[in-house]
């Protein structure tokens, strides 16, 4: 896919089960799905060497899925490039967060977080604290020792640290991904450059970088696309039709979050 995948258990416990659960998932899925491979189902429907229609039952469910959000985002965001190829890399990637988690917790892990290029989802508590962050595109996820308000005692949770599109040694915020909110996903051109089509008569989009927070990561990534894609317009609808947070950063360096993570503490 093109970037990093980790993974994080929350009692620092070095399993190889684990580390191999996820990687075999994100594999299947980087076999089947990724541009960057020559001899993916994906690409080879991209060359024409197998019609949509024949391809398999996963791809044409992905693509479902994909022409779905485009309906819901009234069609900012689009599983299309711009010369028609089908890219669905707006939605692989976080499928294959959301499998890698759901088979973690078959398997009886509890406490992770999975960070794949940015895109982070979390799950239980973090055990003890992490003294150090992890490097990804736009997002790092750490443990934060948070005391609970009136209590004694102290309770630990995932927070993500949001990355400064301007200065990558440099952070904005720091995001405790708490219930129901545990995922979060950023897009934008700080990485990749203007990579991302956008529906604004040509126009580059007004957000330097956009983080969503939602209660799954296929909603954060694909909303934090279609908000960079849309500009403030898509942003102000977005906000209104889901429960998401989201913290923008503007060209010139604003920011403009939701209530909620201005609450964040």
């Amino acid at each position: 896919m093109g970037t990093v995948v980790s993974l994080r258990l929350g009692d620092f416990a070095a399993d190889t089960a684990a580390g191999d659960l996820v990687e075999t998932v994100f594999r299947r899925w980087d076999q089947q799905f990724s541009l960057y491979r020559d001899d993916s189902e994906l690409s080879r429907v991209a060359r024409g060497d197998i019609r949509l229609t024949d391809a398999s039952e996963s791809l044409r469910n992905c693509y479902a899925l994909a022409l779905d959000w485009r309906d819901r985002t009234r069609g900012v965001f689009t599983p299309h490039r711009a010369d028609g190829v089908i890219d669905l890399s707006g939605v692989v990637k976080a499928l294959a967060i959301a499998e890698a988690g759901a088979a973690l917790i078959a398997s009886g892990f509890a406490d992770w977080s999975i960070n794949a290029g940015g895109d982070v989802l979390v799950s239980g508590q973090p055990g003890e604290r992490f003294e150090a962050w992890e490097s990804a595109d736009s997002a790092m996820p750490t443990g934060h020792r948070v005391a609970a308000p009136a209590a004694v005692t102290e309770h630990l949770e995932w927070v993500v640290a949001i990355v400064n599109p301007f200065d990558r040694g440099d952070v904005i915020a720091s995001v405790p991904l708490r219930h129901p909110l545990r995922a979060v996903a950023t897009s934008g051109s700080a990485e990749r450059g203007e990579h991302i089509w956008t529906a604004l008569n040509g126009e580059p989009s007004p957000f330097r970088q956009v983080s969503v927070f939602a209660a799954d990561i296929v909603t954060a990534d694909v909303l934090a696309t279609a908000i960079v894609a849309g500009g403030e317009a898509t942003l102000n609808e977005m906000t209104e039709r889901f429960p998401i947070d989201v913290l923008a950063v503007l060209r010139d360096g604003q920011l403009l979050a939701t209530p909620g993570l201005r609450r964040a503490e």
